[in-house]
């Protein structure tokens, strides 16, 4: 089985760069399109056991706790499908994959795209 930019059987793009910039981390990715996630929305969004409960996937994480003001500082890609990203709230355990990043983008008005 080769290596290849697909997961689950769906073609998935990945990402050519991604910066952090002023409002947000930009993913610039191979299908042409750069999105722009906010931060505080984009680590509102991890699905981490510590901020989702395994077994319900019931939201854990107090919202209230996370600072208006949050970054990325810094991000790490893991494998080929996804992102680590190491917020400024110390939280470093949550995984995004490419996936549902774009997901994201395509279905949430906050994450804009050019």
């Amino acid at each position: 089985m080769s290596m290849s930019s697909e997961y689950s059987g769906n073609p998935v793009s990945v990402p050519k760069q991604i910066d952090m910039t002023g409002d947000g981390v930009q993913i610039a990715w191979d299908n042409g399109q750069t999105c722009t996630y906010p931060y505080r929305y984009l680590r509102l969004q991890c699905a981490c056991a510590a901020c989702v409960e395994e077994m319900t996937g019931r939201p854990i994480l107090n919202v209230a706790q996370v600072p208006n003001d949050i970054i990325a500082a810094d991000h790490l890609l893991v494998g080929k499908y996804a992102i680590q990203f190491l917020w400024t709230d110390g939280h470093d355990s949550g995984i995004y994959p490419f996936q549902m990043l774009l997901r994201l983008a395509a279905n949430d008005d906050v994450v804009v795209c050019e």
